[in-house]
C-alpha cells in the first residue's frame, strides 16, 4: 500500500495525499476528509522512520504535566493538553508529556529530551517574568510556543493566552450592573504576570465607574484554605463587601465558604470554571481551552513549514453566570 494508491483512491495528486499525512492544515477539509476516509478504507499505514528520514521531522511535539496543587485548578491544564493531544493528533503530530519539579528542572528535562529524542518542537506553558525557560530554548533555536505571553517582551516569540484582564472587567461590569458598589478583589501577591493581569480588569473598570479605592484587594496565595481566612477577615470589617471577584476558582470556593458559612449576601465569581466550580454552582469566567490548544498547534506548525501566522494570539474568557452572582 503505497501513497499512489491513496491518491488513486481519493482521486488526488500524491502531493495532496502527502499533504494530508504531513501538513493537513494547508488542505482544503472537503480534500482532507475525502484523503482519511481512503485512508482509512484502504488500511493505509505511513512509515514513520522513512517519513522522518525525508522529511527531517519526527512529528514529535513536548508539553510538561504540572504538579498537582489542590486538585481544582490543575484541571485547567488537563483540559488544555487534552485539546492540545486532539489537535495535535489531526495534524500529524504525537504529543510527548514530561514532569517538572520547578524551571531549573524543566531545562534539564529539556536537555534530556532533546538528546533522547528528536523533537521537532515544545509548548511551554505557566509563562512568569524573566522565564529562563524560553531563553533557554531560543538560544539554542529550538521551535516553541507558550501558552502565556512573555510578559516581560510580549513580542519575543510565538504565544497563545487568554485575556485576564478582560475577564475580571467582564464580572467586576456585571455586578455593578447589579447594583454592586463594593466589589473586593481576592488574588495573588504581586510580580505574578497572571495574577496582576487580572487584578488590573478589576482596578481598572472600577475606576472608570469613579469607584476607584472603594473596595478593598486583598493579596495571598492561592488555595481554598487562603481564600476563606481572607473572606471572612473582609467580612468581619464594619463595611463589608457586597461582592468579590477572585484570581481562582480555589481562591473562590475559600470565599464562599465563608459567606454561606456568615450567611451573608456576598456575591462570589472564581475564575477558570474548573469542574468543582460547576459542581457548586460558583459563577466563574471560563477560558477557551480548546481554542487556545488549536490555535497553539497551529502556530507550531506555520512556524515548522515556514508559514507563520499571526503569532501572538489574545482570546477572552466568558462569564459562566451560576447562583452565586
Amino acid at each position: 500500500m503505497t501513497i499512489a494508491t491513496v491518491a488513486r483512491h481519493a482521486q488526488v495528486s500524491r502531493q495532496t495525499v502527502s499533504n494530508v499525512l504531513n501538513a493537513p492544515h494547508i488542505v482544503r477539509e472537503e480534500t482532507r476528509q475525502r484523503v482519511q476516509e481512503a485512508i482509512a478504507a484502504l488500511g493505509y499505514r505511513a512509515n514513520q522512520a522513512a517519513r522522518q528520514m525525508r522529511t527531517g521531522r519526527s512529528r514529535l511535539i513536548a508539553v510538561r504535566i504540572e504538579p498537582t496543587r489542590d486538585g481544582i485548578n490543575g484541571s485547567v491544564l488537563d483540559r488544555f493538553l487534552h485539546g492540545l493531544t486532539e489537535t495535535a493528533d489531526a495534524a500529524g503530530y504525537r504529543v510527548l508529556l514530561y514532569t517538572a519539579r520547578d524551571d531549573d528542572h524543566e531545562i534539564s528535562t529539556y536537555d534530556d529530551l532533546l538528546g533522547a529524542y528528536d523533537l521537532d518542537a515544545f509548548v511551554l506553558t505557566g509563562t512568569k517574568h524573566g522565564d529562563p525557560r524560553t531563553a533557554w530554548l531560543a538560544e539554542r533555536q529550538v521551535p516553541f510556543v507558550t501558552f502565556g505571553r512573555p510578559w516581560d517582551a510580549p513580542q519575543a516569540h510565538p504565544w497563545v493566552d487568554v485575556d485576564g484582564a478582560a475577564g475580571t472587567a467582564q464580572a467586576t461590569r456585571r455586578l455593578l450592573d447589579t447594583g454592586h458598589r463594593r466589589i473586593a478583589f481576592l488574588g495573588w501577591p504581586e510580580g505574578s504576570g497572571v495574577g496582576d493581569d487580572r487584578r488590573a480588569g478589576w482596578r481598572t473598570t472600577l475606576a472608570a465607574a469613579g469607584l476607584a479605592g472603594a473596595a478593598p484587594d486583598r493579596a495571598t496565595e492561592d488555595g481554598i484554605a487562603e481564600g476563606e481566612r481572607e473572606m471572612r477577615d473582609l467580612l468581619a470589617h464594619d463595611d463589608p463587601p457586597t461582592a468579590v471577584v477572585c484570581a481562582s476558582d480555589s481562591l473562590a470556593l475559600g470565599a464562599l465558604q465563608a459567606v454561606r458559612d456568615a450567611a451573608a449576601p456576598v456575591a462570589v465569581i472564581g475564575f477558570d470554571d474548573t469542574p468543582v466550580a460547576a459542581a457548586v454552582g460558583l459563577t466563574s469566567l471560563s477560558q477557551p481551552l480548546a481554542i487556545a490548544a488549536a490555535r497553539c498547534v497551529e502556530l507550531l506548525t506555520g512556524l515548522l513549514d515556514g508559514q507563520p501566522t499571526d503569532p501572538h494570539v489574545l482570546l477572552t474568557p466568558t462569564l459562566v453566570l451560576r447562583h452565586t452572582a
